[in-house]
Formats: structure tokens, C-alpha cells, sequence
């Protein structure tokens, strides 16, 4: 913690997420009072021991409150007092039964229950962390990096629930606000696969895709995404919180251009010797990933995304609010250097 102080309370949901986490440690190093939800009051323990290893020790200027995105029950007192809220929870349905209803409904209706909550409550600005699931499902392949203005296509067979429920939810976030926001600012930011220090071991989809790596999975789909820094990602999320240019604008977070999975496992054998030794540089042909998928349902929402390139470009935030990712590289050897380290290795 710095020795910055003031009395401007924030509100994030979800404390119990990567990016939410590394958010907090951001609005406490600048100074603010965090308020954040979880689901049960059971894990503020680990959420402040995950905060610890990232450097903060915040004693009573982080407080805890239990909400729930699919229930109203507590959301009126976690926005209270808070001029700004990040929000970053999103219900994610387990199990192979999960319907598509059942990620798109709590994730729309999450979203209405936070808005009206900081609405209501007099905030000034919500910064939504959407996902790059918004932007790029159902478009074929593009002739140009995607941008801020594209949004993922619904009409498309090859649309995951994940990617409709994020599309979905942040579409009815903007209709919000302009319908019944009365003066609330809102601020959209949709990173692509999200990387970097990892404070836990509850670790988030694209951090296993790093340890699936380092574990010695035979191989790398032909799959091409962007990556992004956590630390920078929550660095957008501060900036458009309070820039001005920010309000009513949706912010792209990736770090250069996109890379194929197979470079991201030659960026592990180069820059973590030994600790790589594990890692395949190979690339699975595509119809040995498609037999794959036939008994691993997991694999399964990898196949439309075969051989297509999601490149996309941060321009957007660089140039009108002075954000700067460090390079994508760095975000991959400070995922497996902090997997590392929790493992004890």
C-alpha cells in the first residue's frame, strides 16, 4: 500500500476473480475505499490473502459483502456510499447440462441488478468488464483486426452460450443507460485472454491454458487469440473509471498483435528454460483436434474457432486514454512464473 488516502468509496463485484482482484489491488494502491461482493463471506479470508501476495494489505479500507448476481439481497448496501463501481462478476453455470439459458439469464439479469444498485445509489460512472466474447463470435474471418465497433453476431451457429451471455448482458447494460440510467455514466471494457501474476490457485480458463502447457499437454490446437497483462487490464479498468473520454465508450484491452497458441508455448521454451521442459511446440492438425472433441466436451467450443485468426487492436485506449500494456510476452512468462511459485516449484 502507498501512503495515498482518500474517502472516495468503489464498489467491485465478484472479489473473488482474477481480474476483480488485480483491480482492487490498483484502487487501493491509488488510494480509494473498495467495497467488493462475494457470494459467501466465507472466502474474504482468501481474498485478502491473494491481495497480500500481490503487496496489499488494506486493513479496513477493503470491506466485504455478500451478494449474489442471481438474487436483489444485498447489492443496495454494497453500492452505498460508492461513487464508482467496477463490475466485474459474472455467473458461470458448471456442469455439462448447463442450458444456454442458463448462462445468459443471470448474466443479463446481473448486470440490470448492479446498474439499478448504482443508479440508485447516487454513483457516478459503472465500468463493466465485458469480454472480447462480445465483440468477435460469428464473424468468419476478417480482413482487419476487430474493434471496438463490432459485435459478435447472434445469428451464427458457431456462437458459445458463454460468448451470447456476454454479448447479450453488455447489450442490455448500454440499453440501461439509456432508458433509465438518469445521469449514470457507463464504461465498457472487453479484454481478450486475459494473463499474468496469478495471486491464487483458483485459477480462471485462460490461466489453465498456460498450465495445461507447462503440464505437458502433447500439443496446440491451431487456435489464434489475443493476450492481455491482468495489471494492465485493471489499469484500463481505473482509467476509465475516471477519464472523461471514457464515459459511453467500450475499450478493446490487448497487447499487440494475436498470436498462435503454438507461439505462445516458443515464448515459454524461450524464456523459462528449464521450467519449460514439459511444453510442446507441436501443432495439432485439425481433424485430430475434431476426433479429440468427439469424447472431451471441453474441446468442442474450440472447433469453430480452428485456423482463424482474432486479431484486434487497443489502439482505441492508448490514444484516448494513455493506456499502455506492457508487451504480450511479458504477461505469458508472469503467468507461468507466478504458477510456479504457488505450486512451489
Amino acid at each position: 500500500m502507498t501512503s495515498k488516502s482518500n474517502d472516495t468509496g468503489v464498489l467491485v463485484t465478484g472479489g473473488t476473480g482474477f481480474i476483480a482482484q488485480h483491480c482492487i489491488l490498483v484502487l487501493l494502491n491509488e488510494g480509494y475505499r473498495v467495497r467488493t461482493t462475494v457470494r459467501s463471506l466465507t472466502r474474504e479470508a482468501e481474498v485478502r490473502e491473494n491481495l497480500g501476495r500481490g503487496g496489499a494489505e488494506p486493513g479496513d479500507r477493503l470491506s466485504f459483502v455478500a451478494a449474489d448476481l442471481c438474487s436483489d439481497e444485498g447489492w443496495t448496501e454494497a453500492a452505498a456510499g460508492c461513487a464508482y463501481v467496477i463490475h466485474g462478476a459474472s455467473p458461470t453455470p458448471t456442469g455439462t447440462q448447463a442450458s444456454e439459458e442458463d448462462w445468459i439469464r443471470p448474466a443479463v439479469d446481473g448486470n440490470l441488478r448492479v446498474l439499478r444498485a448504482a443508479r440508485d445509489a447516487g454513483a457516478r460512472r459503472v465500468v463493466l468488464t465485458s469480454a472480447f466474447g462480445a465483440i468477435c463470435a460469428g464473424h468468419g474471418p476478417m480482413t482487419r483486426p476487430f474493434n471496438e465497433t463490432d459485435w459478435s453476431d447472434l445469428t451464427s451457429t458457431n456462437v458459445w452460450p458463454y460468448q451470447k451471455s456476454k454479448t447479450l448482458s453488455e447489450r442490455a447494460a448500454w440499453d440501461f443507460i439509456a432508458r433509465e440510467g438518469r445521469g449514470l455514466e457507463l464504461s465498457a471494457i472487453n479484454p481478450v485472454t486475459v494473463l499474468g501474476p496469478v495471486l491464487g490457485a483458483d485459477y480462471s480458463h485462460s490461466i489453465r491454458l498456460i498450465k495445461n502447457m507447462l503440464d505437458g499437454q502433447p500439443g496446440n490446437p491451431k487456435i489464434n487469440s489475443g493476450f492481455v497483462d491482468v495489471r494492465d487490464v485493471a489499469d484500463l479498468h481505473l482509467r476509465a473509471m475516471t477519464h472523461e473520454a471514457a464515459s459511453g465508450e467500450r475499450f478493446l484491452a490487448i497487447a499487440g498483435e494475436s498470436m498462435w497458441l503454438a507461439d505462445v508455448a516458443k515464448v515459454l521454451k524461450a524464456r523459462m528454460g528449464p521450467a519449460a521442459g514439459k511444453v510442446s511446440t507441436r501443432v495439432l492438425p485439425n481433424w485430430l483436434v475434431r476426433l479429440g472433441a468427439l469424447r472431451d466436451p471441453a474441446l468442442r467450443g474450440s472447433l469453430p474457432l480452428l485456423g482463424l485468426n482474432l486479431n484486434a487492436t487497443g489502439e482505441k485506449a492508448m490514444r484516448r486514454l494513455g493506456w499502455s500494456p506492457r508487451p504480450r510476452e511479458e504477461a505469458i512468462v508472469a503467468t507461468a512464473e507466478s504458477l510456479m511459485r504457488l505450486s512451489g516449484s
